[in-house]
């Protein structure tokens, strides 16, 4: 049996080699469409196709599956938005239903937080409701939603990453509330778990129960250098059992050039929780084993993977790694996972930026494809799994 195992697996992985990732052009590379950030997929219009919602050229748009010609602008940012500039687009988002309406929301970042209300009725009309999220922390790099309370409903993880004299929240990562009367709310219900302890540019945010004591814990990265002076490490903060603030951190590496991403999964089966972790403005990809948190490295020569995400793109039962790098020549990759935490290499393209990277069905043939923002590449695309 475990011979046949094993020839599944090899063959499995030879024809992912074998058979190139189709690459889709949703928006394609255009100097004037500026970076590319932040994608999200999600069929609103019911039609069973996946849409795409992303934010560049001063707008908010989805675009339209299976297609994706058709481009519906939901919001055009002002200065009526934020007590700060406005750039031409958000640098992350998340979706989800923020409101409990039965519809999914948009929550950016764009030098302030904001979420755009889906209207009840035609999610396609462009009729979106801008409100803000927080217009006070400052430099969210990420957004992710986790059920933080345990109130059965979801909150919205959101990281303050500048410097002291820019924000009164400086080098902290909050938690946000939706608020009981939103319609008349100018903000979320803030909590800070980690008050000033995330200095040197905090990047993405991880999101699950670490430690196995029934409770939610929150994982981040900082890259450090110029400008943002005590970072270059790992961290996760553990929850107190009576849910009060702060959090208790826990460092998990220093000394890590350019670290950004990092993402609590169980990786290697052994039920013990591990972090799935890359150096975005550095170079490499690397996990940790729980539960000592062993740094392993993965893959020491990949130059700056920005993004990561965690599926099984393979369909072998456990998870693997999707990453890709920030400049306009990276390279985008997939890490297959033996079950054991043992992964190999697999490069799906070159010459392509990203910020953001999602493991989603794009064609609803069953399989995990690859949506990348291009941020440098100033395009959005995805590509198809060829597993059949």
């Amino acid at each position: 049996m475990r011979l046949f195992i094993g020839i599944l697996f090899l063959f499995t992985i030879f024809r992912l080699e074998a058979e190139e990732w189709k690459k889709h052009d949703i928006v394609p590379a255009n100097p004037l469409n500026g970076n590319i950030n932040t994608a999200f997929a999600h069929d609103w219009n019911g039609d069973g196709h996946m849409d795409v919602i992303t934010s560049f050229r001063g707008t908010v748009s989805i675009f339209v599956g299976p297609d994706w010609k058709r481009e519906v602008i939901l919001h055009r940012y002002g200065p009526r938005d934020s007590q700060r500039r406005i750039g031409g687009g958000c640098i992350h988002s998340t979706v989800y239903d923020a409101d409990g309406d039965g519809d999914m929301d948009f929550v950016g970042s764009n030098s302030t937080v904001f979420w755009l209300e889906c209207p009840n009725e035609n999610p396609l009309s462009g009729a979106w409701t801008f409100r803000s999220v927080d217009d006070e922390i400052l430099g969210t790099h990420c957004l992710i939603t986790g059920d933080v309370d345990g109130d059965g409903k979801l909150d919205l993880i959101a990281n303050s990453g500048r410097s002291e004299g820019s924000t009164p929240f400086h080098d902290s990562l909050t938690w946000q509330k939706f608020p009981k009367k939103w319609q008349a709310a100018e903000s979320w219900e803030r909590h800070i778990f980690a008050d000033k302890d995330a200095p040197g540019g905090s990047h993405y945010t991880g999101f699950g129960d670490v430690n196995g004591d029934g409770k939610p814990d929150i994982s981040c990265a900082a890259k450090g250098g110029d400008k943002f002076e005590g970072g270059e490490w790992f961290a996760w903060w553990e929850q107190p059992a009576d849910g009060s603030t702060p959090w208790k951190k826990h460092l998990l590496a220093e000394n890590q050039v350019g670290a950004t991403n990092i993402i609590p999964h169980d990786l290697n089966a052994d039920g013990a929780m591990d972090f799935a972790a890359t150096r975005g403005h550095g170079v490499g990809v690397l996990w940790f084993r729980g539960p000592d948190f062993k740094q392993i490295e993965i893959d020491k020569e990949i130059v700056g993977p920005h993004s990561l995400a965690i599926d099984d793109i393979d369909q072998d039962g456990d998870p693997d790694l999707a990453v890709c790098g920030h400049t306009e020549d990276g390279v985008a990759a997939w890490y297959s996972n033996d079950g054991k935490g043992k992964f190999e290499k697999h490069v799906v393209a070159t010459n392509q930026g990203s910020y953001d990277t999602r493991l989603v069905d794009m064609d609803s043939d069953g399989d995990a494809d690859i949506l990348i923002a291009g941020h440098f590449s100033k395009n959005l695309v995805w590509f198809e799994n060829p597993l059949k």
